[in-house]
């Protein structure tokens, strides 16, 4: 990617360790769970810089295993992505690594390790990553809300199922306890007349949301990180995968102490309320502003379609699927036919530097699957050969049962970069390719 010099003298440094630790996820009489946490908290410590300004974060592991750290949705040079073996050296517990990139793109992130992140981010290690736009749009209070879903006995404690097969060839590792920055939260406090920036990011292994907000109405501003048109999402409900994160304008029309309740609506027959918004007694002002929504671009290269070159990729496998007789080894999901075995693999496309390319996607299985490509993002064109209508950018799409997903790219970061499905039980029984970008003409 293009190197900023002047971000050197922007360094924003940080520093974060992992560890065991304890954390009050619900309330009492419940007490606290034993989790594993970037300096003890969950979410982790945000990390916020403004766009163009060069990160540096030492990554501390403290536990007993080896780790990394993946910083998700940011275009980062290849060696700083995070993926073990690929493109690092797991950090091993007592070790430590430095993370150095510039902030490219303005936007909401996160971050996450990628060893064993099915038991990893599964316990609780994960954080977002803020870059602030040179010239913010304007809102009266921005909030960040890093959503997770937790499987807990009744004591309290954190199952420990983890990787089993049925999760693994099924819906994943959904669990039974949503948490709202690591809390239950019953109520946030809003006023009337109040414009709210919602930074959503879904940090759960494989639970996705889909956000009711009673008789508000959000408006989507962006997509994992990227600007879009600003606009009504489909029936008003805020669909957000595993690893996805959506912008929302909350416009408070209502009278003061008024509740509305945001509610889940996306499993139907498991629908809850996640939590409500409570009117102060003192309006902000009489009605909302009518400041502009929309955001700035950032510097992505748009596809040249007419000169896209095309490929064609297939997800296949699960419980249903058209390969269960392969599920004996344990790999139970198929990119292409092929199943993955770690993390380093023969490359399933090999791309030319500063090209366009069209990938025409498949889902063949019985399942959702949020497809994730590291160091790019891509515009959505098409779901069952209709255009989409906002041409979004993304770095991880949702993609129904049997739906077909066709996206379009320019390859400009070199490397061998990780493709998969962000339901990580799925990523790691099978469902996970690379695809490498030649350096030859691809900005360095």
């Amino acid at each position: 990617m293009p190197r900023d010099t002047a971000a050197q003298a922007r360094i924003s440094e940080f520093t974060i360790r992992a560890a065991p630790a304890r954390a009050r996820l619900v309330p009492k009489p419940h007490g606290l769970t034993d989790v594993w946490a970037y300096n003890g908290t969950i979410p982790g410590p945000e990390i916020r810089v403004k766009q163009g300004h060069r990160i540096r974060v030492n990554v501390h592991n403290d536990l007993n295993e080896a780790s990394t750290v993946h910083w998700h949705g940011m275009r980062v040079p290849n060696a700083m992505d995070g993926v073990p073996h690929l493109t690092q050296l797991p950090i091993e517990g007592g070790g430590q690594f430095i993370y150095e990139f510039d902030a490219i793109d303005a936007g909401t992130f996160w971050y996450h390790p990628h060893q064993r992140s099915y038991e990893q981010v599964g316990r609780g290690l994960y954080g977002p990553l803020i870059v602030e736009e040179a010239e913010p749009i304007r809102v009266d209070r921005e909030l960040t809300w890093v959503l997770d879903d937790w499987r807990l006995t009744e004591s309290g404690a954190i199952d420990e199922s983890f990787g089993n097969l049925h999760d693994m060839s099924h819906n994943g590792r959904v669990g039974n306890t949503v948490t709202i920055n690591g809390q239950i939260l019953e109520t946030v406090t809003v006023r009337s007349g109040e414009r709210i920036r919602l930074r959503l990011i879904n940090a759960a292994n494989a639970r996705i949301f889909g956000l009711h907000f009673s008789q508000l109405e959000p408006i989507v501003i962006a997509l994992d990180g990227q600007p879009v048109s600003p606009h009504v999402p489909t029936d008003s409900i805020v669909v957000i995968g595993p690893a996805m994160r959506v912008d929302l304008i909350l416009d408070m029309s209502h009278r003061p102490e008024a509740r509305l309740s945001i509610s889940d609506k996306f499993y139907q027959g498991l629908e809850y309320r996640l939590v409500d918004l409570i009117y102060a007694d003192t309006p902000l002002r009489n009605r909302a502003p009518q400041w502009p929504m929309a955001l700035p671009p950032n510097p992505l290269a748009e596809p040249d379609l007419g000169a896209a070159e095309h490929h064609r990729i297939e997800f296949e496998g699960g419980m249903m699927g058209t390969k269960m007789g392969m599920m004996h080894s344990g790999k139970v999901w198929f990119i292409n036919g092929v199943a993955a075995q770690g993390h380093v693999m023969e490359p399933m496309l090999t791309l030319r530097g500063s090209r366009t390319y069209v990938i025409a996607m498949t889902n063949s299985t019985a399942w959702h699957h949020p497809i994730h490509l590291h160091g790019h993002s891509f515009r959505v064109l098409s779901r069952n050969n209709r255009p989409t209508k906002h041409r979004e950018w993304q770095d991880t799409v949702l993609m129904a049962p049997r739906e077909h997903v066709e996206i379009a790219l320019v390859a400009d970061n070199p490397g061998d970069w990780m493709f998969h499905c962000h339901i990580l039980e799925h990523q790691a029984s099978g469902m996970m390719g690379v695809i490498r970008v030649d350096g030859d003409g691809a900005q360095a």
